[in-house]
């Protein structure tokens, strides 16, 4: 592969970090005081409407039926572990839950990549290696460490990150627009029937709402830009250099809500960026 073609894809990615990281931290933050399904559905309404309304203003090319199903499926996967994340957050049973479910759900998809397109090149191994401590040691809540209360829902919602990266992938080529209002559209059904059928449903502040519809708009941006990262470069590298997104979520928690984060978080962040370059200029 060309390398200004990974080059781009690179810049794609960190974008989507940008997007992601801010996202993450935004409906983090809302669904600790309100119900963390109902943020979640009101953030995939409206990236999907953000996406929706994109694709038809630009007139983007309709997807065929078989990149409409794996996006269908990518949004499946991806918005059912986005609440399931955001619900064990809620509930302050992080300890291994999320470096677990992020490092899942960047590994698979990654090995994945290398399996169908073959190992990178040169120092790219030992910046994925660096990347995948730095995702670990920044998704480490601090002093839970020890904990493994929320391992098993860690688990399901890594898979369902490694599910969305990999479906996601297989839409080829079509409209990064279309894909990711169909990956939204399949998240809000699904989170929405979720909702529905609830026997209990925690109140929802108007801030909390509007920070949750703002998430959806982020979330959604990243997935359009990570689609291009991987259509324009190699999906391992696509999928490791989006997941550095806690770095960003972590700096975000330091300067708005003057959290402390301990040594290991920095070290984690300079890991992944000293990861980035490697990956980049493979």
């Amino acid at each position: 592969m060309a390398a200004h073609s990974q080059l781009l894809s690179s810049t794609f990615s960190l974008l989507a970090v940008l997007c992601w990281g801010t996202s993450d931290f935004t409906g983090g933050y809302a669904s600790k005081r309100s119900d963390a399904f109902v943020v979640t559905l009101l953030a995939h309404f409206s990236g999907f409407v953000l996406m929706t309304s994109l694709a038809l203003a630009w007139h983007a090319p309709f997807p065929s039926r078989s990149s409409q199903v794996w996006a269908l499926a990518a949004g499946a996967l991806g918005g059912t572990a986005l609440a399931i994340f955001y619900q064990t957050l809620a509930t302050g049973k992080m300890g291994l839950a999320a470096p677990v479910a992020a490092v899942l759900g960047a590994a698979i998809p990654t090995g994945y990549g290398m399996l169908v397109e073959g190992l990178p090149r040169g120092l790219a191994l030992g910046g994925f290696l660096l990347a995948g401590v730095g995702i670990w040691l920044m998704s480490r809540p601090d002093g839970q460490s020890g904990s493994s209360e929320g391992i098993g829902m860690a688990l399901i919602a890594g898979l369902g990150f490694a599910g969305f990266f990999i479906c996601i992938n297989r839409t080829g080529d079509s409209s990064a627009l279309w894909s990711a209002a169909h990956s939204r559209l399949a998240s809000l059904v699904l989170v929405g029937a979720i909702v529905l059928f609830r026997r209990r449903v925690s109140p929802l502040r108007i801030t909390d709402a509007l920070l949750g519809l703002f998430a959806g708009c982020l979330d959604s941006l990243g997935t359009l830009v990570f689609i291009r990262a991987d259509q324009t470069g190699r999906l391992d590298a696509a999928v490791v250099l989006s997941s550095l997104y806690p770095a960003l979520t972590v700096l975000l928690a330091r300067l708005i809500l003057r959290e402390h984060f301990t040594r290991w978080k920095a070290v984690g962040i300079v890991a992944a960026l000293a990861a980035v370059p490697l990956i980049a200029l493979q």
